[in-house]
């Protein structure tokens, strides 16, 4: 088992492993693309910086500075996060676990323009299948995606509810789905219900009846992870002190996913505070 998990390697992930380093931690940074800085093309308001930078330049430097000092960091598409007392975490390609988990991952929530998406949310519409499953149990189902994180979604769900359907709403389908599962690849035209969802209305004028649909496109995100662990506000952004801790204890968020100004220097500076207190913290669970 890990002492620290950092998901993320941006900013805030990188300065939160530069600190859990400088507390004697030996952090795991598991980390699924760029994100953000990917759009930066120049960065020039950043201390240090003797010429403009771009995004990737700064990305690929922060992670090559952390790996000197012996920062692993693993490229993997984290499915989803739990927490019994220590948080577990599902990758594409295996499990982690660890006593302390700061969550870096931006604040990215993808979501189809879909016509009646807006007006269902929390109404049939859904972000995540951990927290409203049971709502569904016993009923039909749908997940649009077309990834590992969306078959992930569809697996949880159809533990519970009666049929799952992943829509891939005209994409190619980029992971495999168990034989319990049913795809659909039409386009989607909107989501129509009363007061609650009720049917998908595809391009083609066909319908699907569903009592709910689970949004799970891209990959997941910092907002997913942190209503999976019940520490985000409707919104889902993140509710936290001023070190970045959360109400559970061990979880911290870091940079973006905190709201507030959503720039370098600002992420970097959550990093440093929760990379500080996850070591305050260990230190402290060490003596009880």
């Amino acid at each position: 088992m890990e002492k620290v998990i950092i998901i993320g390697a941006g900013p805030a992930g990188i300065s939160a492993a530069l600190y859990a380093v400088r507390g004697n931690l030996d952090p795991l940074v598991i980390n699924n693309g760029i994100g953000a800085l990917e759009k930066a093309e120049k960065i020039e308001n950043y201390y240090g910086l003797a010429e403009p930078v771009t995004g990737l330049q700064l990305y690929e430097n922060g992670i090559l500075g952390a790996q000197r000092l012996g920062v692993t960091v693993l490229d993997e598409e984290v499915l989803s996060v739990s927490y019994e007392g220590n948080f577990k975490l599902e990758t594409e390609n295996g499990q982690y676990e660890s006593e302390v988990l700061i969550v870096a991952a931006g604040a990215q929530r993808k979501a189809p323009p879909l016509k009646g998406l807006k007006e269902f949310e929390g109404a049939g519409v859904s972000y995540c299948a951990v927290c409203d499953a049971f709502f569904h149990r016993g009923g039909d189902v749908a997940v649009i995606g077309n990834g590992a994180y969306a078959v992930s979604e569809a697996e949880h769900l159809a533990g519970v509810v009666n049929s799952v359907t992943i829509l891939t709403d005209g994409k190619e389908m980029e992971a495999e789905i168990p034989e319990n599962i049913k795809k659909d690849g039409r386009k989607i035209s909107e989501i129509t219900g009363q007061e609650t969802v009720s049917e998908i209305v595809f391009e083609d004028g066909e319908t699907l009846s569903v009592s709910g649909v689970f949004i799970a496109m891209g990959t997941a995100g910092s907002a997913d992870f942190g209503r999976k662990l019940g520490a985000v506000d409707p919104d889902g952004k993140w509710i936290v002190e001023e070190n970045g801790a959360t109400m559970i204890p061990g979880l911290y968020a870091a940079g973006d996913c905190t709201g507030g100004l959503l720039q370098i220097s600002k992420a970097v500076s959550d990093g440093a505070l929760t990379g500080t207190a996850a070591a305050a913290y260990l230190r402290q669970k060490r003596k009880k």
